[in-house]
């Protein structure tokens, strides 16, 4: 079975958190009344640059004006502080006693993220991602407050959602490409599976999925393999790497092969009027439609061999064979499918190049390739 892979892609990451207005925070918005102690004291913070003059301001913030509701700011201060001196194991302390005080801080989520992206800490970074979203779907959960019309509720959360757009694309990115870097085949389908139960609104939810079956292919997991194949596709029908996978499968093994037909030939008509993503050449995609349909055409020459139709799979096998050239596992699978057809068909000079080609490439099919080679000069030797 081949690996089906799919291209991925990724907005660049927010070089720190962007602070939203205070109408549109999520969690506990602490008031600073314009003119007062800790409206002059905080200016005084802002104002200063020397590091040890800054954080014996926010010392002295802290002791003095740093009771109830206001040791929240006290806490961020702090935060923000540590993090610009990159001593995240202070940063993280801090974070950890802010959340204890508003559970809720979304601010304070993005800042532990950005700490722990930033440490290259990538438990910590899947912790404090996991805190975020618990802490997004609370809010989108939320009930309107006493006085508020469900209306409006609804209005100022889809504002504030909004407002947090950018600080949510961070989380989510940062969370991905932790799970995109796992080495592990197994562990990273997890994460990626997790990732999109966790962030199921999000824009690289089904992508994720998608990584997600890819792995667990790769971990030779077959039946998560199919688990999570077939549940992405019923959350999107035209998923063409999806179709891809389930074709690929399907038809090596044998199973449910009017299936593998059916979504071999589907994912060739979606790739057809498929729009070029995004941040993608013409050139890159150009190569990744061809790669596509020499894979799906691949999948149904073998389709037409296990139903023993070989001059429909030998035309199959045909046509994909230029698409396939720029890998070589796919296409070394393919001339080694091809040259069976050709036998079955008696056509056996024509079967010999075929596994000739097969073997010319570095492919799992070389080696077998060649002994198919073997067998026909043995033939060969024993005629009189």
């Amino acid at each position: 079975m081949i690996r089906i892979t799919r291209a991925i892609g990724f907005l660049a990451f927010l070089a720190f958190s962007i602070r939203p207005a205070s109408g549109q925070q999520i969690g506990k918005y602490v008031p600073i009344p314009a003119g007062s102690e800790a409206d002059h004291a905080l200016a005084e913070i802002n104002g200063t640059a020397d590091p040890a003059q800054k954080l014996a301001l926010i010392d002295k913030f802290s002791s003095s004006l740093g009771q109830g509701d206001m040791a929240i700011v006290a806490d961020d201060l702090y935060v923000n502080y540590y993090i610009a001196q990159k001593n995240y194991e202070k940063a993280f302390e801090y974070g950890d006693k802010l959340f204890a005080l508003d559970a809720d801080n979304f601010a304070n989520a993005v800042n532990m993220v950005r700490a722990a992206s930033e440490k290259n800490d990538n438990d910590k970074l899947a912790a404090y991602g996991e805190k975020a979203s618990g802490i997004l779907q609370r809010f989108k959960a939320a009930p309107p407050p006493a006085g508020t019309e469900a209306e409006g509720w609804q209005r100022q959360k889809a504002a504030t959602l909004e407002g947090n757009k950018e600080n949510i694309a961070y989380i989510e990115q940062a969370m991905y490409m932790v799970a995109y870097k796992t080495t592990n085949a197994s562990k990273r389908a997890a994460m990626f599976t997790h990732f999109a139960q966790i962030f199921p609104d999000s824009p690289y939810a089904n992508q994720a999925l998608g990584v997600a079956a890819t792995s667990y292919q790769q971990a030779q997991n077959i039946p998560k393999m199919l688990e999570v194949a077939n549940g992405l596709l019923a959350k999107d029908s035209n998923n063409i790497g999806m179709l891809l996978l389930l074709s690929d499968y399907y038809s090596e093994k044998g199973e449910q092969l009017d299936k593998a037909e059916a979504s071999a030939k589907k994912a060739i008509a979606l790739l057809g009027t498929a729009q070029k993503p995004e941040g993608v050449t013409d050139e890159q995609w150009q190569q990744q439609v061809s790669l596509q349909k020499g894979l799906a055409l691949s999948s149904l020459g073998q389709v037409n061999l296990q139903k023993k139709d070989n001059p429909q799979a030998a035309e199959n096998f045909k046509s994909a064979a230029p698409l396939l050239k720029a890998d070589e596992g796919s296409f070394g699978r393919n001339q080694y499918r091809l040259g069976f057809a050709l036998l079955n068909l008696k056509k056996n000079a024509e079967a010999r190049e075929a596994f000739t080609q097969a073997a010319s490439v570095n492919s799992a099919y070389k080696g077998l390739a060649q002994a198919k080679l073997k067998s026909f000069e043995a033939a060969a030797k024993q005629k009189p």
